[in-house]
């Protein structure tokens, strides 16, 4: 007999203690905080959904593989292990070890980048994108239509448009694209997955053209899964049989294994090109570290190994979509906007429909953001104008196309009391938005502000 109830496919063996502020605690510390929630100390969050991105809990697997973990300089044979798991997954030819994705980031786009190319992504997120930029290349989104709409409901939103992808191709120059990249799933859209039909559709458009496709795979497992069950003639399919046929299409890729290796710490680069190989072992060298450690301990690459292996488990990824969908789903109950439909890492608020009173330029996501913080001591992060806005040649600001609040769950860390806790905060929040009120940067920096502004409200 097949029941409703999805449970946690674990055990809880080790419990960390959360200290409860009160109302008075929380407006003095986000005050000092200047109403940013990356500024707020870890021990003063009862509920921390900034992100799911080195949060997760490892098994006790991971723990035990740690301890075998080879601490030599060169050759260690946790590298080997860890090289043999990810290209058993990915089929990729080199690999690359870094202490997390940005690091891949930073040494593939200073290779490639450049001023005058661009890079073109479903979506890129905000580390990649600054990467990008940092390198004087340009960073050009191109998902989907149905990606921008936040209440259509439909599968596969995290699509590349590949209409758009070809005409932007000859606009440019072919010469121009060093590389097409797709982020799986699509986390500044929504947490939403990209069809294995679009991954192939895009790659014969790179083909055509001489260009490379990479994947952004924080969240291949995810994304597999999604394919698994949503597109036609995967559904009786493995999620490694499916996962190696996502990246049977690209030519590399760049992964924060924070995400779906279900570690702290940790990332790797991974290409088949031979002569991007040398130039990526050689700044690496410089930067990160010899390459079969990659800035990382050798702890870390076990701990990798084991992640990657456990993450692709049907229980496990079952368990996953189904508990970020109990989320959602009972703030859509309530009648709270979210992001449609919901995500696999994450439900997102849709603060531009949920506060209307108040303008792009006066940040409502980060708005709503610290609302939740004031009212249960949630951290969440906003997903919108403060991130992803950008200032003209006036000085103006350029508001983003979405302001979302993303309500990332760190894997097998919280329970569904944790979650019902949530749901009752934010349907608090709900019922006093009309009293809240706007933000205005008091300071920020050139690049990637949301990490570091001061913000303050606005008195009216």
């Amino acid at each position: 007999m097949a029941f409703k109830t999805i449970i946690e496919p674990f055990r809880i063996k080790m419990v960390e203690p959360l200290r409860i502020t009160t109302p008075e605690e929380r407006y003095r510390i986000l005050d000092q905080a200047h109403h940013n929630l990356f500024l707020i100390k870890a021990d003063d969050i009862l509920i921390d959904l900034l992100t799911d991105s080195g949060t997760s809990a490892m098994s006790a697997a991971q723990w035990a593989r740690m301890m075998e973990g080879d601490e030599s300089y060169a050759g260690c044979h946790s590298f080997f292990d860890f090289e043999k798991v990810v290209k058993d997954l990915t089929g990729l030819k080199h690999i690359f070890p870094v202490h997390q994705g940005r690091a891949a980031e930073r040494i593939l786009f200073s290779l490639i980048g450049g001023k005058g190319k661009t890079i073109i992504n479903n979506t890129h997120f905000d580390t990649t994108r600054a990467n990008v930029e940092f390198s004087g290349a340009e960073a050009l989104d191109l998902v989907v239509a149905q990606g921008l709409d936040p209440e259509l409901d439909v599968p596969f939103k995290g699509n590349m448009d590949t209409d758009a992808l070809e005409q932007a191709i000859r606009e440019r120059g072919p010469e121009n694209v060093p590389l097409v990249l797709l982020t799986i799933t699509n986390n500044s859209g929504g947490g939403q997955p990209v069809s294995m039909a679009n991954i192939r559709e895009t790659r014969k458009i790179c083909n055509r053209f001489g260009i490379p496709l990479f994947f952004d795979a924080c969240r291949f497992a995810e994304n597999a899964y999604f394919i698994q069950q949503g597109e036609a003639g995967f559904k009786d399919w493995p999620i490694p049989k499916i996962v190696r046929e996502m990246f049977s299409n690209v030519d590399g890729a760049t992964m924060s294994a924070k995400k779906d290796a279900l570690v702290n710490i940790g990332g790797f680069l991974a290409v088949n090109s031979d002569e991007l190989s040398d130039q990526i072992r050689n700044l690496e060298i410089l930067t990160e570290g010899y390459p079969t450690y990659g800035g990382l301990a050798g702890r870390d690459l076990a701990a990798m190994a084991q992640g990657l292996q456990e993450v692709v488990d049907q229980s496990y990824l079952e368990y996953r979509i189904r508990s970020t969908q109990y989320l959602g789903n009972a703030l859509i109950k309530s009648g709270i906007p979210v992001l449609k439909p919901i995500g696999g890492h994450a439900v997102y608020l849709n603060a531009k429909a949920m506060l209307p009173h108040i303008p792009v330029h006066q940040f409502p996501g980060q708005v709503l953001a610290c609302a939740l913080y004031l009212e249960g001591g949630i951290r969440s992060v906003e997903i919108g104008s403060l991130m992803f806005g950008k200032k003209d040649h006036r000085g103006a600001e350029v508001p983003a196309k979405l302001e979302l609040v993303r309500l990332a769950i760190p894997r097998r860390v919280y329970t569904q009391s944790h979650i019902d806790y949530v749901i009752e905060v934010i349907q608090s929040v709900f019922q006093k938005r009309h009293d809240l009120r706007g933000l205005q940067i008091c300071q920020e920096a050139p690049y990637l502000r949301h990490f570091t502004a001061h913000l303050k409200p606005i008195q009216e």
